[in-house]
């Protein structure tokens, strides 16, 4: 009888994710097994360029449609991940995510939000910044496509709600007689 020898390696899970078609947008990154809320899934990688190479790079005034690989990192910098290794770049944006991105010493980590089953598209909120004055128009640029009947129908970050100016407590005054 042979004895089983254990080479002390952990037995190979099976891979997280995959890639495939996605019904939100071209091709998606796809639960394989089930992942916890909280669990890192991938790091969005690339070249770290500045924003001024960025702007040179893409210039969306002359784009149909919104689209790039652009991960801003913080005022100066930001990751062009349009590279063929990295696969947290075809995670397709959602109004109702099931994960979030998280700047950790300029590195970009995609989290799980919540419990995501086999078989469920992993998404994040991209929360583009709102620039420029025509905001119909940035609407219709960055479209959203995700489908959610929470969908607020773009990928930039929902408008900042204004706050209401405090109306000054009426005092009336009393007069007091002594």
């Amino acid at each position: 009888m042979k004895q089983q020898r254990n080479s002390g390696r952990r037995e190979r899970r099976s891979a997280l994710y995959e890639i495939r078609k996605s019904n939100i947008q071209g091709k998606g990154v796809f639960a394989m097994r089930r992942i916890r809320p909280g669990q890192r899934i991938v790091e969005y990688t690339g070249e770290k360029i500045t924003n001024d190479e960025a702007d040179k790079r893409y210039d969306e005034d002359k784009m149909k449609r919104h689209h790039t690989f652009l991960f801003t990192l913080n005022d100066d910098y930001c990751i062009d991940g349009d590279v063929p290794t990295n696969k947290a770049a075809l995670i397709n944006h959602s109004c109702d995510p099931n994960c979030e991105a998280v700047i950790e010493d300029d590195r970009i980590w995609i989290y799980a939000l919540k419990n995501i089953q086999p078989g469920v598209e992993l998404a994040y909120d991209y929360q583009y910044e709102r620039t420029g004055d025509d905001i119909e128009a940035l609407e219709k640029f960055y479209v959203c496509r995700c489908g959610s009947p929470k969908c607020r129908g773009s990928i930039m970050a929902p408008p900042k709600k204004r706050r209401k100016k405090k109306k000054a407590a009426k005092r009336s005054k009393r007069k007091t007689s002594r």
